[in-house]
C-alpha cells in the first residue's frame, strides 16, 4: 500500500463564519479524530485535497505534515467528503486517524476480471455488490478486489465466500450476500419473439381471405350463368307464341 502526504494546519473552530473565509481562500475546513485523538480542526488546500482524492490518486493512508507538532506525522485515511450538492464543491472532510499496527476496517472496490460464460449465452452480467469491507492493517488495505466471472452462467451466482483475498486481508460479513450473477436475455428476447408471433399470424390469415377472394368471383359467374338459362329459353316460347298468332 502506497502513502502520500498532505500538508494542513490547525484552525480555530468558531465561530462558523471562519469556515466560509476559509472556503473563500481556496482552503477547506477539516477535522481529525481517532479512537484516541480528540477532534481537532483543520484547514487544507481545496486543490491539494482535491488532487489526493482523486481518482488516479493510489494511496488509502495519508501522512499529515504540518507545523503543528501534535498533528505532523499522523496517519489518516478519508472517512467522509461533504459536498455542495449542485457544484459539487469539497466543503468539508473528516480526517480519521489510524494505527499502524491495529487492523482496520474499511470497504473496498470490487473489480471484476474476465468475460463471464453467461455472456456467451446471451445473458447479463449484473453485479449485486460494488464494495465489500474488509479488516486489515492500513498498510495492507488493497486498492481493490478482483472477482473473476469467467466460470458464471446464466443464473449462477457468486457469494462473498467464493471471493479470493490476498494477504491477511480478512472479509466482514454476517450472511454469505451474494456479488455479482449472470442474468438470462429474457428482457431482451421477449419483444422479437412478439414480434414472430404476430408476424405468423398475419401470414396465415392472409391465405383463407385470398381464397375466399378467389372463390367469389366464380360463384357469382356461375349464379349468373344459372339465370341467364332460363331467360333464354322464356324468349324462345315467346317467339313460337308469335309464329302461332300468325297462323
Amino acid at each position: 500500500m502506497q502513502t502520500a502526504e498532505l500538508n494542513c494546519e490547525k484552525r480555530a473552530d468558531r465561530p462558523k463564519s471562519l469556515a466560509r473565509a476559509l472556503r473563500r481562500q481556496g482552503r477547506v475546513p477539516a477535522v481529525i479524530y481517532g479512537p484516541v485523538t480528540k477532534p481537532t480542526a483543520v484547514a487544507i488546500d481545496r486543490v491539494e485535497l482535491k488532487a489526493k482524492l482523486s481518482g488516479s490518486a493510489q494511496a488509502r493512508i495519508i501522512r499529515l505534515k504540518s507545523a503543528t507538532a501534535e498533528l505532523d506525522g499522523k496517519h489518516i485515511i478519508f472517512k467522509d467528503i461533504q459536498r455542495a450538492p449542485v457544484s459539487g464543491e469539497i466543503l468539508h472532510a473528516d480526517l480519521y486517524e489510524v494505527d499502524l499496527d491495529k487492523p482496520l476496517r474499511v470497504e473496498v472496490p470490487l473489480k471484476f476480471v474476465g468475460k463471464a460464460k453467461g455472456i456467451g449465452n446471451g445473458g447479463i452480467l449484473q453485479p449485486l455488490e460494488r464494495t465489500v469491507e474488509v479488516e486489515c492493517l492500513p498498510l495492507e488495505i488493497p486498492e481493490s478486489v478482483e472477482v473473476d466471472v469467467t466460470e458464471v452462467d446464466v443464473h449462477d451466482v457468486v457469494h462473498v465466500s467464493a471471493i479470493k483475498f490476498v494477504g491477511n486481508v480478512k472479509p466482514i460479513f454476517d450472511t454469505d450476500y451474494p456479488i455479482v450473477t449472470v442474468l438470462p436475455p429474457t428482457v431482451a428476447e421477449a419483444p422479437v419473439a412478439a414480434a414472430a408471433a404476430a408476424e405468423g399470424a398475419a401470414v396465415e390469415g392472409a391465405a383463407p381471405a385470398e381464397g375466399a377472394a378467389a372463390a367469389a368471383p366464380a360463384a357469382g359467374a356461375e349464379g349468373a350463368a344459372k339465370e341467364a338459362a332460363p331467360a333464354e329459353k322464356g324468349g324462345d316460347k315467346g317467339e313460337k307464341a308469335d309464329k302461332g298468332g300468325k297462323k
